[in-house]
């Protein structure tokens, strides 16, 4: 499967216009299996999702797992995570973390031909502290699941650090894709986006999707990984 993680900023790109269609044609460009979105939802108001409705159901071959926590919201403090319209989503729900300021990540059990795989999306703090015990909850939070599944963690960890601080943490149990920088778009210098897997899943490639489109319509560029469970 190809999974990739996005941190689209509430589709403003960097000439500071907000174009959904934009990240759809990423998404496009992308065509993982799985994404795992950030920034998905628009900050202030009624936090309506940054990318409208129709225009996923219509302009992609992606629908939203619905975790249905807003109305009007793609997911959980701008967590988000986008299947394949073939793809059957088993069990989803959000997560809450310990935080200052709103933080959560998202969840969702799917079933890929033979194989069911646990999804877990999130967008860690700016604080290194918090964003350790942020880790440590996502990881008790899969341990507590009744069902053990072999797991991929995406998301931007806002660590700048190659290692270290919750990177460490999450080191403890599992892998990271050797994705590369992907932020800023336009220079890309800082490792913030991460996708970390489970043993029990092979990471084949790996790579940071540098399109021209990529480069404008968010400060992050999307990373992406090809596994195999």
């Amino acid at each position: 499967m190809l999974v990739a993680s996005y941190n689209i900023r509430k589709a403003i790109g960097s000439d500071r216009r907000r174009r959904p269609d934009r990240i759809l044609d990423v998404l496009r460009e992308l065509d993982a299996d799985i994404v795992a979105l950030q920034e998905a939802d628009r900050r202030f108001g009624a936090r309506l999702s940054a990318l409208p409705f129709h225009m996923l159901a219509e302009h992609s071959d992606y629908r939203a797992v619905p975790f249905d926590i807003r109305p009007g919201s793609i997911g959980w403090h701008g967590n988000a995570i986008l299947v394949r319209k073939s793809i059957i989503v088993t069990h989803h729900a959000p997560l809450t973390l310990p935080a200052l300021e709103p933080r959560g990540a998202v969840m969702a059990d799917v079933r890929l031909g033979d194989h069911e795989v646990r999804i877990v999306g999130m967008h860690l703090d700016l604080s290194g502290l918090w964003r350790r015990k942020q880790a440590h909850a996502v990881m008790a939070h899969i341990n507590q699941q009744p069902k053990r599944l072999p797991t991929v963690m995406m998301g931007d960890m806002n660590e700048w650090r190659r290692s270290g601080g919750c990177l460490s943490d999450f080191a403890q149990h599992y892998a990271f894709a050797d994705t590369g920088p992907s932020f800023h778009a336009r220079q890309p210098v800082a490792r913030l986006d991460r996708i970390i897997v489970s043993p029990g899943i092979r990471i084949a490639e790996t790579g940071v999707h540098r399109s021209l489109s990529a480069r404008t319509a968010s400060d992050h560029l999307p990373i992406w990984a090809r596994l195999h469970v």
